[in-house]
């Protein structure tokens, strides 16, 4: 009878645990089927984390979401101010005053990560980078991320700007579904800026088997972060991997989880939006001594080196690309109209979407369920999407 309890304790401790397969791991990870929205592994998906540079998909829908408002055009002009160029790399350096394509610096903040065009983005199209971040966090509120508060739109760290794995799987869904129309742009392999070649971060692109996005991100608090995404036989599957020691092991940690999901059945137990909070919600980790404790300022950058040249071989995720397709991106060519926000900066409207006050550290009740909202609800639940205004 004893030995009969036992084991039912040993049972009932392994039903409750949030990873569905695989062995445990020491940071967050999600994966998930984007068309369903079914959950195949999570670990740690609601716990707080620094997201990074993976705060650049945040930036790249609200920024999609003005276009489809009518505030900006892909070809409208991205000024860079004197702030903005300010910012530390990972950047591409233009000079305060500068002025390029809308679409231009959105490659340039997705593929490069270039931590200037990202705040020149948030500058232009929000008036401010305050303003552009209560457009964020408006985001953030909509789509029932509730665990997550922006202060910039290029990641670099605050104490105040905070994800979890599981909202950024909903940020995911959202993008990939109400504008389809970008999704190439996730899965450049590299930039041509004159003669310059700007690989993508993203080591899965043109590496891993039908690996077609999204993001990757870097700061010492938060580690080496990751989404990969890719399509085979018209099954996309997302892997969210945050708090890598390196930018090779976030990437062969993605690849592991993409694939144990494409050889598992495509149904899962659960969705993210009816996944529960569980866990510490509210404590981030803070991994700045354990990444950069002994690293100069120019290696504590997701452009600095993260393996020995004796261990690039290793791993196919440090091979570089024979020949990389390239897309040209550069100043210049900005005959579109110019960002609302940025000609009269006062302008509070913004598509549809109420901006909201911050009241910092509220924690979830016990039990209750972030209800993801809108589309990415409702992709999350496996419902047809409702199509982004043109």
């Amino acid at each position: 009878m004893r030995q009969r309890h036992f084991l039912n304790l040993l049972l009932a401790g392994a039903l409750a645990l949030p990873t569905l397969s695989g062995a445990a791991r020491a940071n967050p990870v999600v994966l998930f089927d984007l068309k369903s929205g079914k959950v195949l592994e999570h670990q740690d998906a609601f716990k707080r984390w620094y997201p990074a540079s993976l705060s650049k998909l945040m930036t790249a829908y609200v920024t999609f979401r003005a276009i489809a408002a009518g505030e900006v055009a892909l070809d409208s002009p991205i000024k860079v101010t004197k702030h903005s160029a300010g910012e530390p790399p990972s950047k591409m350096g233009f000079k305060p005053g500068s002025v390029m394509r809308l679409d231009n610096a959105l490659k340039m903040m997705l593929v490069k990560s270039a931590n200037d065009i990202a705040m020149a983005v948030g500058e232009n199209i929000g008036g401010s980078q305050e303003a552009f971040a209560e457009r964020m966090n408006a985001e953030a509120a909509r789509l029932g991320m509730t665990g997550t508060h922006f202060v910039n739109p290029n990641g670099l760290y605050s104490p105040d700007q905070y994800t979890t794995a599981r909202d950024l799987a909903v940020l995911v869904t959202a993008i990939r579904n109400d504008f389809p129309q970008y999704a190439p742009w996730f899965s450049i392999e590299g930039l041509a800026v004159g003669k310059k070649a700007l690989p993508n971060y993203n080591l899965l692109i043109g590496r891993y088997p039908g690996a077609d996005g999204m993001k990757t991100g870097f700061v010492c608090s938060s580690g080496f972060n990751m989404i990969g995404s890719a399509t085979r036989n018209g099954r996309t599957l997302v892997a969210v991997v945050l708090g890598e020691k390196s930018a090779i092991s976030r990437a062969e940690t993605a690849a592991k989880l993409l694939d144990r999901g494409f050889d598992a059945p495509a149904a899962g137990s659960t969705t993210l939006a009816a996944l529960k909070p569980y866990g510490d919600t509210l404590s981030p980790n803070d991994l700045h001594d354990e990444i950069c404790k002994k690293k100069t300022k120019q290696e504590q950058s997701e452009a600095a080196p993260t393996v020995a040249a004796k261990d690039k071989a290793k791993s196919p995720y440090q091979v570089k690309l024979d020949h990389p397709t390239l897309v040209a991106v550069g100043l210049g060519d900005a005959t579109g109209p110019a960002p609302k926000a940025f000609v009269d900066p006062g302008s509070q409207e913004y598509a549809d979407v109420p901006l909201p006050t911050w009241r910092p550290d509220i924690p979830v009740p016990a039990g209750a369920e972030p209800a993801a909202t809108g589309t990415a609800a409702a992709a999350a639940q496996g419902d047809q999407p409702a199509k982004a205004a043109n």
